[in-house]
């Protein structure tokens, strides 16, 4: 009696473990069987044409550039190294550009560019990288170095493709950056000279009149000029700097100043032929 009593209690421990571990077992199979079965099944991409024609659409008609560049990116994703993904790439970095997206409009003609070096959009790809740097250009007070690499990026544009409609655009939005240079330097300058360090001030005056001596800030560069080496006592670079203007800018308001200023120490402009100024503007009219 009592090993029946023993026999009960055990059987439903042992039927239970065989049918937990039976039931365990088919679960793996049918995971796994489920697995493979997931595997198999291939969702077929989207036809090139349709993701792109899809991208013109949401470009023009919808006017979101920013949807119709992830739209062209799945034409490059979905089909590469097709001739889909090549003009759905090129639209990208413009779509891109267009959404004021611009590190990505650069990442996308960078692409581009190491991908299709030899393709006539190339050249377009290459101003897309320039011109995405210029927009960004900070005002005067702040850091240069990206209207500096907006310098670089176009100059390749001239360089690489100087036939290309894009090579004229390119050199005025570069006059545009130098100007902006030119007026960083003109703002350093000026805090310089009212803080009284002229030494200071004359380099960043200089820099203006040697590097950016085709901006507009070349006129109120050579009469600070001027007025520094007035200050310091140095007449005779200062009357060759008024001279210079004078020359160069004859109805210039600030030449007026530097006439003003330097007849204001008893002398007249004078240019000295030995001046570093002197030698700098005539070299540049020969």
């Amino acid at each position: 009696m009592g090993h029946n009593a023993d026999s009960t209690r055990r059987f439903p421990a042992v039927i239970g473990g065989t049918l937990g571990r039976a039931l365990t077992a088919l679960c793996v199979v049918l995971f796994l069987s489920a697995c493979a079965s997931d595997q198999d099944v291939q969702i077929p991409d989207d036809p090139a044409d349709k993701l792109y024609n899809e991208g013109l659409y949401l470009l023009r008609s919808k006017n979101d550039a920013k949807a119709a560049a992830k739209k062209f990116e799945e034409v490059d994703r979905q089909h590469p190294y097709s001739d889909w993904a090549r003009k759905a790439l090129i639209m990208s970095a413009y779509s891109y550009y267009e959404a004021r997206e611009y590190d990505d409009s650069i990442s996308a003609g960078k692409r581009y560019i190491t991908l299709h070096p030899g393709s006539p959009d190339a050249a377009y790809a290459q101003y897309l990288i320039g011109s995405s740097y210029f927009e960004n250009i900070p005002d005067v007070t702040r850091d240069q170095a990206r209207t500096e690499k907006a310098i670089t990026e176009l100059e390749e544009v001239i360089r690489k493709y100087p036939n290309t409609e894009y090579a004229a655009s390119a050199k005025k939005k570069i006059d545009v950056a130098r100007d902006q240079l030119a007026g960083r330097e003109m703002m350093v300058g000026r805090y310089e000279l009212e803080k009284k360090n002229y030494i200071g001030a004359i380099n960043r005056f200089k820099l203006v009149v040697t590097r950016y001596q085709t901006t507009r800030h070349v006129e109120e560069a050579l009469m600070r000029l001027t007025e520094s080496y007035m200050a310091l006592g140095i007449v005779q670079e200062a009357q060759t700097a008024a001279a210079v203007l004078g020359h160069n800018f004859p109805d210039s308001v600030w030449y007026k100043d530097a006439y003003t200023l330097v007849k204001t120490g008893g002398v007249e402009p004078s240019e000295n032929k030995e001046s570093w100024i002197s030698k700098l503007f005539k070299k540049k009219s020969a």
